[in-house]
């Protein structure tokens, strides 16, 4: 068998799968149909940023770049569906999760984890992100319901499961098409409807580890959840517990027995949407940090680093050419 192997690629003229990729000390099979497949999705979200010009917000959310990315204790509030189009994504402290383009990862909503955003032989990595709020995953309580308690269904052997991975098929690629095309005129009232139908056809499409990927939100989830309403805005313990409905003493013990406490879920929340920002926009960095409520540049830039391993300056470059 002829195998031409360049730069860590090997073409294969005998099989379907042409390109065989290597990332670290694993081989990666990538179809020239999926090729082309992610290059439509890729068109179609980058046509609706261009045609929205900032003006609205989308339910989904494009990460790109050029240059390789490494961030380290990424936040995951919310239930998280990455789908990646073009090159290589990699989780974990030891990049045991491997996300090619073509497929999807689904995160459950968990604290933070490390993350590695490879770009493919064309120099870009593109995906997808689309998160999910707690209540999208009600429809499924009603199938949980009519099971018989007797039964192992897959979604009940892999609950408790942190993510599922799973091909980008022609259904899940024509769906997102729709849903990115949708999105552009569709008022935000109306998104919940149309991530429930994702949800549902992963389901139906065999991922029933959907219906149980998502946890029920901590007090910790809450407060991100509050304090992501105002990001900016000058939190303390006492208007956040008024926020709650209970006392600051109750709030506190609570954190405390979730291993958290207030001042770490602010930093972790701003931080995350400035991170979210420093990825998906070309503001500024000083705009960034004001929009997050820091007033240094030079402290953000501080924390920014502390928490994600890397500076905004520094991350924003990886999606620049020289």
């Amino acid at each position: 068998m002829l195998l031409f192997l360049t730069n860590n690629i090997i073409r294969h003229p005998m099989t379907s799968y042409v390109t065989i990729r290597r990332v670290g000390w694993q081989w990666l099979f990538i179809k020239p149909t999926a090729k082309r497949t992610m290059h439509d999705l890729i068109e179609s979200a980058k046509t609706t940023l261009n045609d929205i010009q900032g003006k609205k917000q989308l339910p989904f959310s494009v990460y790109s770049s050029i240059k390789e990315q490494r961030i380290l204790n990424a936040p995951i509030t919310k239930p998280l569906l990455i789908l990646v189009l073009a090159g290589v994504k990699q989780l974990g402290k030891d990049n045991e999760i491997v996300c090619s383009s073509g497929t999807f990862l689904f995160l459950s909503n968990s604290p933070t984890i490390d993350m590695r955003n490879i770009p493919d032989d064309n120099d870009e990595y593109c995906a997808i992100l689309i998160d999910f709020e707690y209540s999208d995953f009600n429809q499924f309580k009603q199938l949980d319901q009519l099971s018989q308690p007797a039964q192992s269904t897959p979604a009940r052997r892999n609950q408790g499961n942190k993510f599922f991975q799973g091909e980008i098929d022609m259904l899940l690629k024509k769906t997102l098409q729709q849903y990115i095309e949708w999105s552009a005129f569709a008022p935000p009232a109306a998104w919940h409807f149309r991530k429930q139908e994702l949800l549902q056809l992963l389901y139906q499409s065999g991922h029933e580890e959907v219906s149980n990927i998502a946890e029920h939100p901590s007090l910790s989830h809450q407060l991100h959840n509050i304090i992501s309403d105002d990001i900016s805005g000058d939190w303390g313990v006492d208007r956040l517990a008024a926020k709650l409905a209970i006392s600051e003493s109750t709030l506190r013990r609570k954190l405390i027995a979730e291993g958290n406490n207030i001042l770490d879920i602010m930093n972790r929340t701003k931080l995350g949407h400035a991170l979210h920002l420093v990825q998906t926009t070309m503001e500024p960095i000083g705009r960034i940090a004001d929009r997050c409520g820091y007033q240094s540049q030079s402290r953000f830039t501080n924390k920014f680093k502390q928490q994600f391993g890397i500076t905004p300056t520094e991350l924003r470059k990886t999606r620049m050419h020289d």
